[in-house]
């Protein structure tokens, strides 16, 4: 008997993207940010951090979040990462009513901390249990994923990606190899996390977080500063795409170098395979790449670990990390910087990596430093690094 062949790979087209973080509430507020090199980042005034080595962040201003009642009353009730939510996927869908999506695939890694953090609080103070039914309904991850579903009135199953701070870029990851297979037509994919006490107060122990400037790649980087977000893509197969494409997805990547539970392995081999993976996945050398918007954390062993594996995989192409614009919004990192990457391919430019001074000693890195550059990218790569050594690349083409 004969064996059915295996259906022809199929590319696969962004139809559509919504993004809110601390440079815009929307695609266009943030290419404005982007162009301009806007330093994001200010004193965080939503809870007490006179403790705390770092005192600032990149913050989703709250007057952007009110824009969310516009699209659902119900949103008042809503915690911030359901409002940022619902404000990036109303975006995306752009009042397309033609787009249910086969499957749903969001990352974050923050969820149900708000919960955790009132809980703990109450019965420190020996307050009232009465707002329980609201912390347990912000304790499930996928709340904002379904409090948006719910909103535009479709179903589909979901899936959370959390492994840290590579999920965002391993969500749309996943949801390409949903469309690229023919497992699913429509996806709707992105990422979310929300500024929170009880996780700035962790990286703060950790001491990896500064009470200087975010500095990406500059060899007196001292920590990074957190931020919060969302981006939300919608993926179809390209064929089928009956409206005008963003940008088209090319290519990804994913490894774990087990190294550490917090450090990468310091010799590079986790992102540097990440990129590989994702390069010969698309088909594309090193030589094809215009733009690398890298993870840059402005930690010490982040960096210095990124910035070996990007000489090794792709020496001479432009870098630049968005987090000195914004701080480092975790699960949502990926999705909010793959973001950037289409912006810059739309708007013809290379998003800047703001507070660089001088590189490290023996790394020649090319950094967009300090302000954006003029450019036509068509070919990016987007880098994520986690804790536990999580590592995912994804490649970005320009369509005409």
């Amino acid at each position: 008997m004969e064996r059915n062949a295996l259906p022809s790979p199929r590319r696969v087209a962004i139809t559509g993207m919504g993004c809110v973080s601390p440079l815009g509430a929307d695609c266009s507020a943030t290419t404005r940010s982007l162009r301009e090199a806007r330093d994001c980042v200010t004193p965080i005034t939503a809870f007490d951090v006179s403790r705390c080595k770092c005192t600032t962040a990149g913050q989703v201003e709250p007057g952007w979040l009110d824009q969310s009642l516009s699209i659902n009353r119900a949103a008042r009730h809503w915690n911030r990462a359901s409002q940022m939510m619902l404000l990036a996927t109303a975006e995306a869908l752009g009042g397309r009513a033609d787009f249910v999506p086969d499957a749903v695939i969001v990352a974050t890694t923050s969820g149900g901390m708000t919960f955790g953090e009132d809980f703990y609080r109450m019965f420190e103070s020996g307050g009232s249990r009465r707002r329980a039914a609201q912390w347990v309904r912000e304790y499930v991850p996928q709340q904002p994923v379904h409090d948006a579903m719910g909103t535009f009135g479709f179903r589909a199953p979901v899936r959370i990606v959390s492994n840290a701070c590579a999920s965002g870029t391993n969500a749309i990851g996943m949801a390409f190899q949903l469309v690229r297979s023919g497992r699913a037509r429509r996806v709707l994919c992105g990422g979310y996390d929300a500024l929170c006490q009880l996780v700035f107060a962790g990286f703060s122990s950790l001491q990896a977080a500064t009470g200087e400037k975010c500095r990406p790649f500059d060899s007196g980087r001292t920590g990074l500063v957190l931020g919060e977000g969302a981006a939300v893509f919608l993926l179809e197969a390209l064929d089928e795409a009956t409206i005008p494409i963003l940008a088209e997805v090319t290519g990804y990547g994913a490894s774990t170098d087990n190294h550490h539970l917090t450090q990468p392995n310091p010799d590079g081999s986790g992102p540097r395979t990440a990129m590989q993976a994702a390069l010969a996945d698309a088909g594309w050398t090193s030589d094809d790449l215009d733009y690398v918007n890298a993870h840059g954390t402005a930690t010490p062993f982040n960096d210095a670990c990124e910035a070996r594996a990007l000489a090794e995989v792709c020496p001479r192409v432009p870098v630049s990390s968005t987090k000195g614009q914004m701080g480092h919004s975790l699960g949502a990192a990926g999705a909010i910087e793959a973001a950037f990457c289409v912006l810059a391919m739309r708007e013809k430019f290379l998003p800047a990596n703001l507070n660089f001074r001088a590189p490290d000693e023996g790394v020649a890195l090319d950094i967009v430093a300090n302000a954006a550059r003029p450019a036509e990218p068509r070919r990016v790569l987007s880098s994520s690094l986690g804790f536990g050594g999580a590592n995912a690349s994804l490649l970005l083409e320009a369509v005409n």
